[in-house]
């Protein structure tokens, strides 16, 4: 019986996501056309995203352990067992943000949009394609850009879901760019959505969410980059267990 409650919540999950998107869609077309309007193109990310989930039950509980300036520029590092993670991230950060992701979500009938434009994709198994993909955050956080950057690089196939190993590019962007780092523990999302929910499916509930006080760069060289890596894969799991 909770398998098929947990069937039908997912579906009407599913149903408000692209309730909003097509609502959303001549917004989000305008909008993603040309960079100066991505700050409010990422209002609206927001607002679909509290919408999405808040009519679906599902709501965030944040715990932060510093205050962080809106206007500043960081990169958020935060584990990933869902795709609430992704509405997550939409709430939570600030400003003109924007995330890198897996070059599948580029054929992705409601993120294909932003990965088009304001987002980067990235094929994790293309030493070319992560090149051009670093290069182009670090243009973005040149201009101001956060970056939203999942480390692990994809979801983890085991269920429960255990945090894998990082990747380096997003510790040596930081340094690179003395941009600031704010590990995102997402606690118990996939208790709720496990990946994309179609095979568990989802069900209502609370998102613990703990955001961790932003890591300054500053001094740090690139031969440093494992070491951060450590630091913020240590931090990030110290929640999760």
């Amino acid at each position: 019986m909770a398998k098929f409650f947990r069937r039908i919540h997912y579906f009407w999950f599913l149903f408000w996501i692209v309730f909003f998107f097509i609502i959303f869609y001549p917004f989000y077309y305008f909008l993603a056309q040309k960079p100066k309007y991505y700050r409010l193109l990422n209002l609206f990310r927001k607002a679909h995203s509290f919408l999405c989930s808040f009519l679906s039950g599902v709501f965030f509980s944040f715990k932060s352990e510093a205050k962080f300036d809106p206007d500043e520029t960081y990169i958020y590092c935060a584990n990933h067992t869902s795709n609430l993670d992704i509405m997550v991230l939409c709430i939570m950060a600030k400003g003109r943000f924007h995330f890198m992701g897996k070059d599948e979500l580029l054929n992705n009938p409601v993120l294909g949009i932003f990965f088009r434009t304001i987002d980067i994709s990235v094929n994790r198994d293309s030493k070319m394609s992560g090149f051009r993909a670093f290069k182009k955050a670090a243009e973005n956080l040149d201009k101001g850009m956060s970056l939203i950057i999942f480390p692990e690089g994809k979801i983890d196939d085991e269920y429960p879901p255990h945090l894998g190993e990082f990747r380096n590019g997003p510790f040596r962007l930081a340094i690179e760019k003395n941009i600031s780092l704010i590990p995102v523990s997402i606690i118990n999302g996939w208790k709720i959505m496990w990946d994309d929910g179609s095979k568990y499916g989802s069900k209502p509930g609370i998102c613990d969410i703990y955001i961790h006080k932003p890591i300054d760069t500053t001094g740090l060289i690139a031969d440093d980059a494992d070491l951060l890596k450590e630091k913020v894969h240590h931090l990030i799991d110290s929640k999760l267990i």
